[in-house]
């Protein structure tokens, strides 16, 4: 495999899409966007399901092999609970999963919305059937979050996107001692300047992966084209003992849309992974398409590092 071609590091799932709405055993108008991790032997993803009316919740999906025969949740797991969080109204949206060992739970990072606007929120989970809240944890605009799964110097640490009116969409590192309070935001990468493919904001796709190499980085960067936006794909590297500090920065995009099921949706040209499993050093990512449909694609992790040692921007 050539390191410095990005058409060949991830390869598409010949039988993409693999979950549509057709799939959902109830009504709904979409699914998108889901996050991915590993419970008893099975791959589970948390899907993005936009009802009817527009308001999205969570439902699960569970297969052996991670691309085929899915068992599809006949309800959603995790809706919005408006009773006692009023921040959800406009619905939940956008998971990501980290499974932190010393607490033996998954904390899942997801956007609560309403017409406050998109706020980032936590909650518990042992077996993703029922769930505890820890509520926002990140005032509005501010979505795109994930956490590491393991601490540095005794503090959690989380990647978010806030929004400013002033600075733009850029990617941000915060610390908390408890999950709940959070400090010392700093600024990790940023948005870059015309006609860069992730000019206009970028913002955290999967959790973060632990390498030999430092806690490796996919994100989505958006150009906006006289046609509208484009929703890409770049890699980036953190120091492993100080995440705050970025070690490596793709210049290129490494994933774009490019099959029709990526291209035309409800919302055009969009490839954004939310869940990615490491197994036996392939990396498989799960990704929304188009805000439509669920794909798969795979790359090989030692290729994804080489390829980003090779394309990476802050040594250039």
């Amino acid at each position: 495999m050539m390191v410095n071609d990005a058409m060949q590091i991830f390869e598409r799932f010949k039988e993409n899409p693999i979950i549509m709405v057709s799939d959902i055993p109830y009504p709904a108008n979409s699914v998108f966007n889901a996050a991915a991790t590993e419970v008893e032997n099975e791959i589970l993803l948390l899907m993005r399901v936009e009802d009817r009316r527009g308001i999205s919740h969570f439902t699960t999906a569970k297969s052996r092999d991670g691309v085929t025969d899915w068992t599809i949740g006949e309800a959603p797991v995790m809706k919005p609970c408006i009773q006692t969080h009023e921040e959800e109204k406009w619905g939940i949206e956008d998971p990501r999963i980290t499974y932190l060992p010393e607490m033996k739970k998954w904390i899942i990072a997801y956007t609560a919305y309403s017409k406050f606007g998109p706020m980032v929120a936590l909650a518990f989970t042992e077996d993703f059937v029922s769930f505890e809240r820890l509520g926002t944890v990140m005032p509005p605009v501010n979505k795109d979050a994930a956490l590491f799964p393991v601490r540095f110097n005794g503090r959690w640490a989380m990647i978010h996107r806030p929004v400013s009116t002033y600075a733009g969409a850029h990617i941000w590192i915060s610390f908390s001692p408890d999950l709940i309070h959070w400090g010392e935001h700093r600024a990790l990468i940023e948005a870059r300047s015309r006609p860069w493919w992730d000019s206009a904001k970028v913002g955290l796709s999967p959790q973060p992966i632990r390498t030999d190499e430092g806690w490796l980085i996919l994100y989505h960067g958006v150009k906006t084209t006289a046609a509208g936006s484009i929703y890409r794909n770049g890699l980036a590297l953190l120091d492993l003992e100080k995440p705050t500090r970025l070690i490596a920065r793709s210049d290129e995009w490494v994933f774009s849309p490019e099959e029709e099921y990526e291209r035309t949706g409800d919302v055009d040209n969009v490839v954004f992974p939310c869940g990615w499993i490491e197994q036996d050093n392939n990396i498989r990512i799960y990704y929304g398409c188009a805000d439509s449909c669920i794909a798969t694609a795979t790359a090989n992790k030692t290729s994804l590092l080489a390829w980003l040692r090779n394309h990476n921007s802050l040594v250039k």
